[in-house]
């Protein structure tokens, strides 16, 4: 479903007066970022010029203006590019306060009061489900072992999976030298694309499970590829394989297709959320027993306030949340809303794990560290979203040195 990913972001930075900054991103795969760059710029007037104290201190007011503006909401409501626009601008806004309160998003999230954090959701469409007071019954229940989490976060890290071995069009040398480094490496989970060919499918699996053994998970992801039926019936001969989940079988909208799914093909588990648009669909797949692994995304929703919304939701539920990662910057961004999790919401690591994948961290200035197949916690104030300001100059689209130097190289070729 993505072929050929030209990996992009439309990138948020708020500056105030005296100086600091903030910042953020949308993620995108290329064609179409202006468009997410021109929502931002839509967004922006709702916050610039504002109080630097007036707006850090009601992040939760301030989401409801950048989703809730009357015209601006026609565009989706809380949904497609403009949403994922307001979650750039909202991640901005928090790695800024978590820059001047000194401390790393997850800590700074994970030491607030119950009563703060739950006053930054938007519950509503939420109260059939998940009310005020149910989570911040959730919040208080969390914090006697707040600060042992945090000991443990610090010492152990946090669990990641690896979905570095099983991009399709590997050849089987590398797949299976992939997988096998990835044991070595401490991962206790991989992931392998499949979708495009079912006996193919059949084969890589196979050699990532002799590669692996027996207690190493195995993962597989199919990015939207199917029908409801057809998932069902592809993943009938992948089951000898014990598969951990299957990730994103049929359209991410497809709530009840993700039930019947999930209903014909257990033990194996169903994962999705990656492309779930809001919080309220979280709740419809919560609610229709539609998921076993929620896959929130750092950048899809609206930003820190909504991931906060959903990781209560997950709770109340029961689920575990396993972020999807990759991209530009989620790694970075999304380890903190599960340390958060972990040490303040949920007050488990119980079969939680978050997506690594070894590329484009070295544009960013606080970059992921992998130990042990575990994320080391990060110390650096901030949300995780900041690149290296010599990445963002040479990439800068239309006219950083690297677009120019491809245009060069597409005129030569033509030539």
């Amino acid at each position: 479903m993505n072929p050929e990913p030209d990996y992009s972001a439309a990138y948020v930075i708020v500056r105030t007066g005296g100086g600091q900054e903030g910042h953020g991103l949308a993620f995108t795969v290329g064609r179409g970022n202006e468009i997410a760059v021109a929502a931002v710029e839509s967004l922006a007037p709702l916050v610039t010029g504002r109080p630097v104290a007036e707006v850090l201190g009601d992040l939760g007011g301030v989401s409801r203006r950048l989703t809730g503006d009357s015209q601006l909401r026609w565009l989706g409501p809380e949904k497609g590019v403009i949403h994922m626009a307001a979650g750039a601008v909202l991640n901005a806004l928090w790695d800024l306060r978590a820059r001047r309160a000194g401390k790393p998003l997850w800590q700074l999230l994970s030491e607030l009061p119950p009563e703060e954090i739950v006053d930054v959701v938007d519950f509503r469409y939420l109260e059939d489900a998940l009310t005020r007071e149910e989570a911040l019954a959730i919040l208080r229940g969390a914090e006697p072992g707040r600060a042992e989490r945090r000991a443990r976060l610090l010492a152990e890290g946090y669990p990641a999976y690896t979905t570095t071995p099983g991009w399709l069009g590997y050849t089987d040398d590398k797949l299976v030298r992939l997988a096998e480094e990835a044991v070595a490496d401490g991962f206790r989970q991989i992931k392998l694309k499949v979708g495009a060919d079912l006996a193919e499918d059949v084969r890589r699996v196979r050699l990532a499970r002799a590669a692996v053994g027996p207690d190493v998970r195995i993962a597989v992801d199919a990015n939207q590829a199917w029908n409801v039926g057809q998932a069902i019936e592809w993943l009938a001969p992948l089951a000898e394989f014990d598969l951990y989940w299957i990730e994103e079988p049929t359209s991410p909208d497809d709530v009840l297709g993700h039930a019947a799914i999930r209903k014909q093909v257990a033990p194996i588990k169903v994962a999705t959320g990656e492309h779930t648009h809001n919080r309220v669909m979280f709740k419809q797949f919560l609610q229709a027993g539609a998921l076993d692994i929620l896959q929130l995304d750092a950048a899809r929703v609206a930003g820190v306030n909504e991931n906060i919304a959903i990781l209560l939701l997950a709770a109340k539920f029961g689920v575990p949340v396993c972020p999807h990662a990759g991209g530009v910057g989620l790694c970075e961004m999304v380890q903190h809303l599960s340390m958060f999790d972990y040490v303040a919401v949920s007050g488990t690591a119980e079969d939680r794990v978050i997506e690594y994948i070894d590329h484009l961290h070295e544009h960013f200035t606080d970059p992921v560290v992998i130990r042990d197949g575990r994320y080391v916690a990060p110390a650096r104030p901030g949300g995780g979203a900041e690149m290296r300001p010599a990445s963002r100059a040479e990439y800068a689209y239309p006219h950083g040195p690297q677009w120019a130097a491809d245009a060069v190289a597409d005129v030569a070729g033509a030539v």
